[in-house]
């Protein structure tokens, strides 16, 4: 069985799709949906809007940092510009789906565990975040998360589940309740 699942990764993340033909398989690779086409638009038009404000601001953080702050050396300056790079694009990653979520009017592509765990994963990293001794960047990080899953919440209670979009598994509402009612059959 553990053989499998990697097959199967394999075949979900290169969008696989076997064709039988007797006993001879044909394969196609990539198949996309046009609403997939969609989604792929809105995700680059927020990426392209958001690398427009945040190489500035990381640059500028960066000579800010150098003229002002006092570094104990070159290397200092270096790491310290690189983590709070790190940290920006951690936030620019994060915002694109708010973005998608708003083009599309939809959060149906987000099922409830996978938003749950982000939810249970966001509260563990505020309880460290005040447990723990860091650097108030790693502190400003974690709440930066908080107002991202925030606004989230706030999609999710304002958008209409879209029953006919499909889920990561290639199946709609309408049509797991069909099936149930099949098998109640």
């Amino acid at each position: 069985m553990s053989d499998f699942l990697p097959v199967w990764k394999v075949k979900k993340a290169f969008k696989l799709t076997i064709h039988w033909n007797g006993i001879i398989p044909s394969f196609d690779v990539g198949t996309v949906t046009d609403e997939e086409k969609k989604t792929e638009a809105f995700d680059s038009q927020a990426m392209k809007y958001l690398s427009y404000l945040l190489y500035p601001l990381c640059i500028g953080g960066a000579i800010y940092s150098l003229m002002y702050v006092q570094h104990k050396s070159w290397r200092s300056w270096c790491i310290q510009s690189l983590v709070n790079g790190v940290y920006a694009f951690g936030f620019l990653f994060m915002l694109p789906q708010l973005f998608v979520n708003y083009k599309l009017k939809s959060v149906a592509h987000l099922p409830w565990r996978a938003f749950m765990y982000k939810a249970f994963n966001t509260f563990i990293d505020d309880v460290f975040a005040f447990i723990i001794t860091m650097p108030t960047a790693h502190r400003l990080a974690c709440f930066r998360d908080d107002v991202v899953f925030l606004i989230y919440l706030y999609q999710r209670w304002l958008y209409p589940v879209d029953k006919k979009r499909v889920n990561e598994y290639g199946m709609s509402f309408e049509e797991e309740a069909d099936l149930k009612q099949k098998k109640q059959k």
